[in-house]
């Protein structure tokens, strides 16, 4: 399609709508407005704000850094402005829009009450650098959190800064290792599971480990006599996913805990997926060392949902004196206090019976003060019962999914018993050499975003579905009737789906040409 020019909008006769069948001037059709680029719609040489002229001689503290050519953005009006965020907008999905299905990301509805929360001035305007004195309420909120997390997961402590998933799997694994070296056990391998999420190998290879694979049994979960016969004096971790990738329970896993721990080693959980057993499983009971937790997923503000995540790392009675700072504490007077360095032992003393070992620190400051709040607001809302609801509602969703769809699609451990908080299916059956990512195109057209694909790798073709808590029948019936249509469309081998989508802003895209050869720069083109 022809972009507008700066001269106005060119006749955009050769674009058709997605029958094919008529055209617009504009490009437009009805609501659904085309949008250039904003350099499409602005001159560099006006704006729309006035601004004093600045003198390109006058002196500066950039050094070498002083800009010496014309930065050469454009300038819009507001309206202009305006005008072209909300188009863009409109071209986007969310959850407020429609269901979500991504696997393994947990993308509910993030209830308004945390938002208004997350707002209060107290709150969404804190500043790191603030006096410990000034900031009683939000130092309330960390540590009034942290006890729920600790009481969620039968624990013994928690870190809290940490910013999401994989910033949390780094503490704990530096955690662990802190501790080895600590009693001067110089191990050099870590166990990963084929069913576990793919940061795992990523942050235990990032701490300078070697990462040795174990592989899954034929029902999807982690081969417990291949792990033992593992183990060694050598083999620092275990880093386990539960629920795992392929939608299962680990059912193994205290039996797993005990022969990583006669071994020597520690248990790592990734908890990523702790939305589907919140409430009804403790990690601590089942012999878990360290586990990060998704705020941003778990409880509350879905990916995208108002900035960074937050992960949070539960640790065992082991691993909590080798955990980072800062801590919060509340001491006799009732005051929260935010341990740092300098009290950092004389609080070890007290609730560990020895110095403070940590490993220094994840981030700057203290972690993100609207997950913490949001989080927080989801928990004391909900209550206890309310949160092991969440999970009971969540794996039933993604159980009435699996069932649904197992008579038309490869449900590869539809035979392992009742699947957790998502679906898995395969492209097994799909004919005329269509694909998963056809189909995935597919629901574009349908009105859905797709589903996780090629995730996990165990299964050719996956595709990955988490309905989570928050979806009604209602939404998941028209979702698993628009996935059945698709799949026995890919089935019959449907070549049509290989041009999908056909009714989205854009047709399909050369996803790995962008990826590869991305274009960062904008250059005119010529009319």
């Amino acid at each position: 399609m022809n972009a507008p020019n700066k001269s106005g909008w060119k006749p955009q006769m050769e674009v058709a709508d997605a029958t094919g069948e008529h055209v617009t001037t504009t490009g437009n059709r009805a609501l659904m407005l085309e949008e250039p680029l904003l350099f499409e719609i602005g001159h560099a040489e006006t704006t729309g704000v006035d601004l004093p002229e600045v003198d390109p001689n006058a002196a500066t503290r950039l050094g070498s850094l002083k800009r010496e050519e014309p930065i050469g953005l454009v300038g819009l009006t507001e309206p202009e402005t305006v005008r072209h965020y909300t188009r863009l907008s409109r071209q986007n999905y969310g959850i407020d829009l429609g269901f979500f299905p991504l696997g393994s990301c947990t993308m509910k509805h993030n209830p308004r009450l945390n938002e208004k929360m997350a707002r209060l001035p107290g709150f969404a305007d804190v500043h790191p650098l603030q006096p410990v004195s000034t900031i009683q309420g939000a130092l309330e909120v960390m540590n009034e959190l942290a006890h729920w997390l600790i009481d969620l997961t039968g624990m013994h402590s928690v870190a809290m800064s940490p910013k999401a998933g994989a910033h949390g799997e780094l503490c704990g694994i530096l955690s662990i290792r802190a501790a080895l070296e600590a009693r001067g056990d110089a191990r050099e391998v870590v166990l990963v599971p084929e069913s576990a999420h793919g940061t795992n190998p990523a942050t235990a290879a990032f701490a300078n480990y070697r990462v040795e694979n174990i592989p899954a049994t034929p029902q999807g979960r982690v081969d417990l006599e291949a792990l033992k016969a593992r183990l060694g004096p050598d083999v620092a971790a275990v880093m386990i996913t539960n629920p795992n990738t392929c939608g299962l329970f680990e059912p193994d896993l205290r039996e797993i805990s005990d022969a990583v721990h006669a071994a020597g080693g520690f248990v790592y959980c990734d908890g990523a997926n702790f939305n589907a057993i919140v409430g009804k499983v403790r990690p601590g009971d089942l012999g878990v060392d360290a586990m990060h937790i998704n705020l941003h997923k778990t409880f509350s503000t879905p990916h995208g949902g108002g900035g960074p995540g937050s992960g949070p790392v539960v640790l065992s009675e082991a691993l909590a004196p080798f955990a980072p700072l800062p801590y919060t504490a509340r001491t006799a007077d009732g005051v929260v206090h935010l341990i740092e360095e300098e009290q950092a032992d004389e609080f070890a003393r007290e609730h560990f019976g020895g110095e403070l070992s940590s490993f220094g620190r994840m981030t700057a400051f203290h972690g993100q003060m609207g997950m913490f709040t949001r989080a927080l607001t989801y928990m004391l809302s909900h209550g206890a019962d309310g949160l092991k609801q969440v999970a009971e509602d969540a794996v039933l969703n993604a159980n009435y999914i699996l069932r649904s769809l197992e008579d038309v699609l490869h449900a590869p451990f539809a035979d392992s018993g009742p699947c957790m908080h998502e679906a898995l299916f395969g492209d097994k059956d799909f004919g005329g050499g269509l694909t998963t990512l056809d189909l995935a195109k597919g629901m574009i057209d349908e009105g859905f975003h797709p589903m996780t694909v090629y995730f996990p790798l165990v299964v050719h073709g996956a595709m990955l579905v988490e309905p989570t808590e928050t979806e009604s029948k209602a939404s998941i019936d028209q979702f698993i009737t628009a996935f059945r249509s698709l799949a026995e469309r890919a089935i019959a081998g449907d070549e049509s789906l290989k041009q999908a989508p056909y009714f989205a802003p854009r047709r399909r895209l050369d996803e790995t040409a962008a990826a590869r050869k991305p274009k960062l720069k904008w250059e005119p083109q010529e009319v």
